[in-house]
Order: structure tokens, then C-alpha cells, then sequence
């Protein structure tokens, strides 16, 4: 089975969510869980 990575758009898009004061609960929840599937730099 691959491993589910988000893609550096959708991580980008995430991070600005993450970062607007005015968006929903379950949008940052959805963000932040986009963000943790991010591959980890090394």
C-alpha cells in the first residue's frame, strides 16, 4: 500500500489556513491533518 503524502500545494494552502484567524474549527482540524501526512524534511 503507498504512503499517503500531501502534495507541497495543498500542504502550502493548509500552512495558510492554519494561519487565518478567521477560518473554522474543522478546517484548521482538516489543515493541521494535511500538514502531519506532509513528508518530513531531513
Amino acid at each position: 500500500m503507498a504512503k499517503k503524502v500531501t502534495g507541497k500545494k495543498a500542504a502550502s494552502a493548509a500552512s495558510k489556513v492554519l494561519r487565518d484567524g478567521r477560518t473554522s474549527k474543522a478546517s484548521k482540524t482538516a489543515a493541521g491533518s494535511a500538514l502531519s501526512q506532509r513528508e518530513k524534511k531531513r
